[in-house]
């Protein structure tokens, strides 16, 4: 063969060579990119625009039921108990009037401990008149006047979001009773004797407590 032949051959043979090795490097397929796993928060959730997730309804305050003792007795009624009163049995807290708001011991002895309270009594120094009190008690001290009622003849009931006791007798001369009623830190009591106005524990409560 001749050398010019030889010579061609390897070179034809060089250039299949690369010519395979190109088609080799283009059939290979790179390794796709590792995908990465998440491990953060999840994906959150949709919510309705206006909406909060595991939102919990605020409860309304509960309306406040402490009372303050008034400025005047006038105060703790209403303009019209307040008129029946001053027409039905005058005057307001004459001196001479000192019949107590109750005759139960331990309600005495609350009265007699220093709680703030208003006295307030109708009429002249009678058997005709009443004399009530408005008092701050604490929640031991209502319970323990509470508790000594029943055995004393009161009859208690509900009433107005609080506790009313009442008792009435008669004799041969004259009808007297009294009522207590309790709310939170407040306490009536009234005492009278031939004058009991109708609705007047009623007529305080509402005035005191709205």
């Amino acid at each position: 063969m001749r050398p010019d032949r030889y010579v061609s051959l390897i070179r034809r043979g060089a250039l299949a060579l690369v010519v395979l090795s190109a088609v080799a490097l283009a059939g290979c397929t790179a390794d796709p990119a590792p995908t990465s796993t998440s491990t953060g928060d999840p994906t959150p959730e949709i919510t309705t625009l206006g909406e909060t997730p595991d939102a919990s309804e605020t409860p309304s305050p509960e309306p406040v039921a402490d009372i303050s003792i008034p400025a005047s007795c006038e105060d703790i009624y209403s303009a019209e108990m307040l008129s029946l009163l001053q027409a039905d049995n005058p005057p307001l807290n004459d001196p001479g009037v000192t019949m107590d708001s109750t005759e139960v011991v331990e309600a005495l002895e609350v009265l007699a401990s220093g709680a703030q309270t208003l006295r307030c009594s109708w009429g002249l120094p009678s058997s005709y008149g009443l004399a009530t009190n408005v008092t701050i008690v604490d929640a031991s001290q209502a319970q323990t006047v509470i508790d000594s009622l029943p055995d004393r003849g009161f009859a208690c009931e509900d009433f107005e979001d609080g506790t009313a006791c009442r008792i009435q007798r008669t004799d041969e001369e004259n009808a007297f009773g009294e009522t207590h009623y309790f709310r939170a830190n407040g306490w009536v009591s009234t005492r009278w004797i031939n004058f009991g106005p109708q609705g007047y524990t009623e007529d305080v409560v509402a005035t005191l407590w709205g």
